[in-house]
């Protein structure tokens, strides 16, 4: 699963990289209790589930009296899906990853897979490595943080889809607090060497694919399988390397997140790339 990300890029690079026409990245409805540091929309090198994030698509722009062409966006949706039919939101932080295996049969996503996609720009994502031969404090397998980004350095695309949900509770339909929306990233099977450290990754699309994923007329499933199978373990788009357990407290948002681990700080971790086992 992709469970943490580096969402790095501020607004303008994003903007100028994915073609943006429109930025309409006011935060909306959150679900957290404290606000969110960093604010939203700033760069945050630890994204965690029920944050609100950047992420693109193509729709038309809220507010327009008059029927009108979609428009390439960039926004700020709460990471952790939401379907418009649920009673409540509180399985957000449950549907953070859609898998591609299954997307296009679930109910939760088969109807924003065909009409409500988006690319979810990451500098990055981070993988937990269960060590084979080192165990923790509590007897459980020794769990080594990594970083893992694509090798050309180009900002990785994440998969994704959203959802618009509207809260009963709030009879204002023009309310900004009767909705909340939300995006999920689509995950699929580690490429060779990154399956050594987690058997998932996120699907990142590359920029050919990006105008057809994110174009609403696109509907049917025939049409989406090329780019949703496309990219299934291909070998040498990524690379990988140990950081330090700071990434394990969502607090943590800095950019020396990606610093890589000092030798003596690993135990018992596999080399993704050559399968040795670093540190007693």
């Amino acid at each position: 699963m992709c469970g943490r990300y580096a969402a790095s890029k501020d607004q303008a690079e994003l903007v100028e990289e994915f073609d943006v026409e429109l930025v309409a990245t006011a935060p909306g409805r959150s679900l957290l209790v404290s606000p969110q540091t960093p604010p939203p929309g700033e760069p945050d090198y630890n994204m965690a589930p029920t944050k609100q994030a950047p992420v693109v698509l193509t729709r038309s722009p809220r507010g327009v009296e008059e029927p009108s062409s979609p428009v390439r966006q960039l926004r700020l949706l709460t990471w952790g899906l939401v379907p418009s039919w649920s009673k409540d939101a509180k399985g957000a932080a449950r549907m953070v990853n859609a898998r591609v295996e299954t997307v296009l049969e679930k109910p939760a996503y088969r109807a924003a897979v065909t009409s409500r996609r988006c690319l979810v720009p990451a500098r990055g994502w981070y993988e937990w490595q269960p060590s084979p031969t080192v165990t923790d404090a509590k007897g459980k397998p020794r769990k080594q943080p990594f970083f893992i980004h694509r090798l050309d350095g180009a900002t990785a695309a994440f998969a994704g889809l959203y959802e618009f949900w509207r809260d009963p509770a709030v009879t204002d339909r023009d309310d900004p607090a009767a909705w909340l929306a939300t995006f999920t990233i689509v995950t699929t099977a580690a490429d060779p060497g990154l399956d050594r450290i987690h058997d998932r990754q996120p699907l990142v699309l590359d920029p050919e694919d990006w105008a057809t994923w994110l174009d609403p007329a696109i509907t049917t499933p025939a049409d989406l399988e090329p780019i949703l199978r496309g990219h299934q373990r291909e070998q040498g788009r990524f690379a990988a390397y140990p950081i330090s357990t700071a990434v394990n407290r969502a607090a943590n948002t800095g950019p020396d997140l990606l610093l890589p681990a000092l030798p003596e700080e690993l135990r018992g971790v596999v080399d993704p790339t050559t399968g040795e086992i670093i540190g007693s």
